[in-house]
This record gives C-alpha cells, sequence and structure tokens, in this order.
C-alpha cells in the first residue's frame, strides 16, 4: 500500500489576510508605493500637497467674519500678528454682501419670491429626474412650471402666464385637427403657425381685457433689479429647459427627408456653432432692437435667454445626433416592422436609446451653459462676477479678489458637481455600458 501520509487529513483553520495587504495599507502599497518610482513620485505629491495647505488652511480660516471693511480685517490680522496680503482672507465681504451675491438688487419685500421658485423647482424636476420614485400625476406640474416660474419672478397679471399656456393648448389642438384632415406634416407646421400669431397678435389683446376685469396678479419686478445667482440659475434653467427639446427637434430635423426642413435646420446649426456665444449676445442686448418696430420693448432678459437657448440646442441637436447614428440600422427596421409610424417609432423605441447613449454630452453641454451665465457681465446684466465688480468699487472692500471669486466659484462647483453626479448616477441606473 503506498505511503500517504504527506496528504493532509483535514482542513487549515481559515487565517485572516496579511494587514499589510488590505485595509488603507493595502491599498496604499497597491496604488500608492508599488515600486521605487511611485513611491517616489508619492512622496514628492504629499510634499506638494503639505505645502500648499499649509499656505491655503490659515488663509481660509480666517477670524474675519466679523469685519465691516477690509482694514479691519488687516487690524484683526494685524492682531494675530499675520502681515502680508495673502496671510488671512477677509470674509467680512461674504457675510456682508452674500444676499446681494445671491439676489442681486432684486425687492428686499418679495425676496420670498425667488426663494419659493426655488424650493418649487425641485418639485418640478423630481418626476423628470426621479420618475419612479415620485408620483407620474406630478408631471403636470413640471410641465406648469416654467410659466409660474416666471411669472412670479417679473410678477405682473397672472392671466399672462395662462395665456402663454394656452398657445401651447391651440397647437395641440390645431395639430390634431389638422393631422386628421390631411397630413401630420401639416398638422405640425399649421400647429406651429397658429401658436406664433396667439402670442404675437391675440394674447396682448386678451391679457389687456381680461386684466381690466379681473386684475390679479404679483407686484411687477423690473429686469435690472434681478442679478447675482439669481440671474445665472433663471437664465441657466430656462434655456437648460427648452434647448433640450429644441435640439432634439433640430437633431431630426438634420436627418429628415424633406429636404427645406433638412437645409433650414443644418443652415440653423452651423451658423450658431459657427458664431460665439457672446457675439450672440451682443446682437440680443444691441442690435436685436435695430429690427425691430419703434416702440418695442423687448426685456433684455428674455432676449439673453432666447439667445442661450439657441446656441445650446444648436450644440444639443449635434450631441443627439451623435447618439442617433449610433444605434444600429436594426432598430429603425424592427420599429417598422411593428407597424409604427414615424413619431411612434422615435418615441417609442430610436429616441429612448439615443439619449441614453449621449448622456455624457448632454449633461456636459448643460454644465458649459451654465457656467457660460457669466458672459452676461460683458453686456451690462449684473451676474455674479458682475456684482463683484460693483461690490469692490466700494472703498470699504476696494482691494478684495480672492475672497469673492473664490465664494462664486464654489457656488457654481456645487451646482455642476451636483449636475454631473446625477449624469453618473443616471448613466449607472440605465447601464449605459453595457
Amino acid at each position: 500500500m503506498a505511503d500517504l501520509s504527506y496528504v493532509r487529513t483535514e482542513m487549515l483553520a481559515e487565517r485572516a489576510p496579511p494587514a499589510t495587504s488590505v485595509g488603507f495599507v493595502g491599498w496604499a502599497r497597491a496604488n500608492l508605493f508599488s515600486g521605487p518610482f511611485n513611491s517616489i513620485l508619492t512622496i514628492i505629491s504629499l510634499l506638494f500637497i503639505f505645502m500648499v495647505l499649509k499656505g491655503l488652511l490659515p488663509w481660509v480660516f480666517s477670524p474675519t467674519w466679523s469685519a465691516t471693511s477690509l482694514a479691519e480685517c488687516r487690524e484683526i490680522l494685524h492682531e494675530m500678528g499675520r502681515e502680508g496680503h495673502f496671510s488671512g482672507a477677509c470674509w467680512g465681504v461674504i457675510r456682508e454682501r452674500w444676499v446681494q451675491l445671491f439676489f442681486g438688487f432684486y425687492p428686499t419685500e418679495h425676496y420670498w419670491r425667488p426663494i419659493v421658485v426655488f424650493i418649487l423647482l425641485f418639485v418640478a424636476l423630481a418626476p423628470v429626474l426621479f420618475a419612479e420614485r415620485v408620483p407620474k400625476k406630478l408631471i403636470w406640474f413640471s410641465a406648469v412650471y416654467p410659466f409660474l416660474m416666471i411669472w412670479m419672478l417679473w410678477g405682473g397679471a397672472i392671466w399672462s402666464p395662462l395665456a402663454a399656456m394656452a398657445g401651447f393648448v391651440i397647437a395641440y389642438y390645431v395639430y390634431k385637427a389638422v393631422s386628421v384632415a390631411a397630413s401630420e406634416v401639416l398638422g405640425l407646421i399649421a400647429s406651429v403657425a397658429a401658436a406664433i400669431i396667439w402670442w404675437l397678435f391675440l394674447m396682448g389683446p386678451v391679457v389687456s381685457g381680461l386684466s381690466s376685469i379681473l386684475p390679479i396678479g404679483l407686484e411687477a419686478v423690473n429686469s435690472r433689479n434681478f442679478g447675482g445667482f439669481l440671474l445665472s440659475i433663471t437664465i441657466g434653467v430656462i434655456a437648460i429647459g427648452f434647448s433640450l427639446p429644441i435640439g432634439i427637434v433640430l437633431a431630426l430635423g438634420r436627418q429628415s427627408d424633406l429636404p427645406l426642413v433638412k437645409y433650414i435646420c443644418v443652415g440653423f446649426i452651423e451658423f450658431i456653432r459657427g458664431v460665439p456665444l457672446i457675439t450672440l449676445l451682443f446682437v440680443a442686448s444691441t442690435l436685436l432692437n435695430i429690427f425691430l418696430p419703434p416702440g418695442t420693448n423687448f426685456d433684455i432678459i428674455l432676449r439673453v435667454i432666447i439667445m442661450a437657448t439657441l446656441f445650446s440646442a444648436a450644440y444639443m441637436a449635434e450631441t443627439i445626433r451623435g447618439g442617433l447614428a449610433a444605434l444600429p440600422k436594426g432598430q429603425y427596421e424592427g420599429a417598422d416592422s411593428l407597424g409604427l409610424n414615424y413619431w411612434q417609432s422615435q418615441r417609442l423605441i430610436i429616441m429612448p436609446q439615443a439619449l441614453k447613449i449621449s448622456i455624457p454630452g448632454i449633461v456636459g453641454n448643460f454644465i458649459g451653459l451654465f457656467k457660460d451665465t457669466v458672459l452676461v457681465s460683458i453686456i451690462g446684466l449684473l451676474d455674479p462676477l458682475g456684482l463683484s465688480t460693483a461690490i469692490r468699487a466700494d472703498a470699504a472692500w476696494n482691494g478684495i479678489v480672492w475672497e469673492l471669486y473664490g465664494f462664486i466659484a464654489l457656488i457654481f462647483f456645487i451646482f455642476c458637481f451636483g449636475m454631473s453626479r446625477y449624469s453618473m448616477y443616471l448613466e449607472r441606473k440605465l447601464k449605459t455600458s453595457h
């Protein structure tokens, strides 16, 4: 019989892995000190970070929140033995002017209006961003919110937003009627024409008549009183909300088989993409009034919103067109085999997949558009950067730079980082990599 004494007759008890291969120590050995070269780079990087934090942290944690001027900040730092321009931040300017940075020159007694609008923004976004976690009927509030937002911020008669919404209702019923009697293309053209006629020629007299009978509304606020983050968020939210559907229409129009529709969409997209946004803003602020009838009062913020929306829509169209181009031809053939018409196949099969593929590009466009709202300071609107210049013109805060720009950058980072994280969440939820 063979000798099997070298064969183990029982299993060894489980033992914990070596302490040097798990936890923080194991992660550091695998990622930071995996070899001589990586170890040297890690040490140099840690020294650099230490030197930066050594100078930055004392500047950030500066006990100057109670100061009322730059001179008082320097006195506080001098008593602590700190000297020099970068000895400490003067946070008193943020404590004293943070309300102005957020609300601009909006009337103090009406601060509740932008606050309510901002809170309702999250309610309106909930059924769009988290459709499976909120009641589906809440999507109706999301559709009404843009009109409610404009009315609450600018004030005026309540009939104006209701009449603006009526234009979309009229367009819908005109589309249904003409589509049944003729064709969907004629129905679409007729619906757009009916809405434009209503908004340009009929809405004004109707609103004036209703306002004279029932003067219900809020106190009007001039657009020049808007400023700070209120202005940036207003322009960003409205432009983002409208640029996506317009971009979808332009992307579909560019791929249309109708030559007129295709050439119009191609010409619009290429023209907008070939012109800097700042040029369009100058056109909106100065040149546009030249082409309007004498005496026409076209709100400056509305002009900026229209230009920002069109600019973003052109880039959005190309992003979505990339998603459409990435779909295999079989998806279109499958939609045809199911007997779906063009709009049904786009709504149920093609467009959901194209938007899913285009999520990173779409969110990137949103972030870029929100950051581009600071360009309005060049045409005289007091966005956060414009207000920072006005604040530094005050003798008490003349010389303040980094504190204001750092605070503004932090707020923009919070908004942009939030959009970026939601994009990553949506990609994981939809499993775009599969």
